[in-house]
């Protein structure tokens, strides 16, 4: 009997959901590599591979298999996702075009080899990994000065709201805002800068551009009031903070890896603004890989959560919800929410909610992408480290993921029955 790859469920399914796979027709005990690959949308190469034994009746299970060498070792059903690396040097993972899966080549190949041959192809699969849940709708939305698209669960509204804001590499990212609408939010992924007529750079920060979204949402008839969510990380999770500050009607806020302090550029919001804390770029080091490491760069905070940078979440109506790398490279996340806990119980308001992962780097996306450990820095157009190892912070990305679906279901309310 020929070897045929298992997967179950056996259609598309939806990057946040596992995938169980099994190879049937082995030979008992036989020795085996699987090997994944994909190509991102502008053609970049993302590959891992493990080796395997098939078990006394020829089969192979990786839910009860461990691998036993290779990108990862151990039971690690989904390792031939998270462990995927890319081709080119500092490439970080990225959907840019949720309309379209990913497709997952899985090959299963004889022996142990390191390279294995073609003639040792035993079996091929392709697996679709979609972005668009089905039934999600998918709408451009310009309007007034806002850039952005909107993601609205299947089924009849109104919907939970939430805006979703990256960090300062520009653009629109939806893929975050799309599986969010999968589990019924209506998702606003929301670009500031770097996309159509919004400005190239990002020199300060205005909020009232921000307000004009969250008014764009708690005006539409498919997202359900009172109040919205924000989420956000890095650069994006300081402007979440800056937004449940200053605006009213946000019910929750997720900060994921931000500082809560303002980094280098002012934060103005009608009369008031937060002053920079600023950077020195003598304090950068050359890491043990010969690459940029900058989480000491910035300068120091004097006062501790008395310090004028410091965003005012004091402030917020909302509960906020602080998820942390402990191996974060682009600031220390730890450290900074442990000082937004302080500012917080300083005015009565009680400890925050921290979750704080050991081994997790700075890029905490949704489940099964894999960990991007150096690339392009935007502004010093230099590779830089972000931290993480790669197994600890693919654990991390599952948990976080379930701890932030829990978070809004319990503060904006659960979405209607699909």
């Amino acid at each position: 009997m020929a070897a045929t790859v298992v997967l179950e469920p056996a259609g598309r399914c939806r990057w946040d959901e596992p995938v169980r796979i099994a190879v049937r027709g082995l030979a008992p005990g036989q020795r085996v590599t699987l090997r994944a690959s994909l190509r991102d949308e502008k053609g970049a190469l993302f590959r891992a591979h493990a080796r395997y034994c098939a078990d006394a009746d020829g089969q192979l299970d990786l839910a009860r298999a461990p691998a036993l060498g290779g990108s990862f070792v151990g039971l690690e059903p989904m390792g031939f996702l998270w462990a995927l690396e890319p081709e080119k040097p500092f490439w970080r993972f990225v959907k840019r075009d949720v309309q379209t899966p990913f497709a997952v080549k899985l090959e299963v190949f004889d022996g142990h080899e390191p390279e294995p041959q073609a003639e040792q192809l035993l079996s091929v699969a392709v697996h679709e990994r979609d972005f668009l849940p089905p039934g999600v709708r998918r709408e451009p939305v310009r309007a007034g000065r806002v850039r952005a698209t909107l993601f609205l669960p299947p089924g009849l509204g109104p919907f939970p709201g939430i805006i979703d804001i990256f960090g300062m590499g520009g653009g629109l990212l939806e893929y975050r805002a799309s599986l969010l609408a999968g589990h019924g939010f209506a998702t606003l992924a929301l670009a500031y800068c770097d996309f159509e007529d919004l400005p190239k750079k990002f020199d300060t920060i205005h909020l009232d551009y921000f307000e004009e979204a969250l008014c764009y949402m708690l005006q539409h008839t498919q997202v359900k009031g009172p109040g919205i969510g924000l989420l956000g990380i890095s650069l994006g999770a300081d402007i979440c903070l800056s937004m449940a500050s200053f605006l009213k009607n946000i019910s929750a806020t997720v900060s994921i890896n931000g500082s809560g302090f303002n980094g280098n550029k002012p934060i103005y919001y009608k009369e008031t603004s937060i002053p920079p804390l600023g950077h020195d770029l003598r304090r950068m080091k050359v890491a043990f890989s010969g690459l940029l490491d900058i989480v000491d760069i910035r300068n120091d905070i004097v006062g501790g959560y008395e310090n004028p940078c410091m965003i005012p979440i004091e402030k917020a109506q909302g509960p906020i919800l602080f998820i942390v790398g402990q191996d974060d490279h682009n600031w220390r996340s730890e450290l900074y929410a442990q000082i937004a806990s302080e500012r917080l119980q300083a005015h009565g308001k009680g400890k925050a909610q921290i979750i704080s992962y050991p081994g997790t780097g700075h890029y905490i996306e949704p489940p099964y992408f894999p960990m991007c450990p150096a690339s392009l820095h935007r502004l010093l157009d230099k590779p830089v480290i972000w931290g993480g190892e790669p197994r600890a912070h693919s654990k991390a990305q599952i948990d976080a993921w379930k701890q932030i679906l829990t978070f809004f279901s319990k503060h904006l309310g659960a979405s209607p029955k699909l």
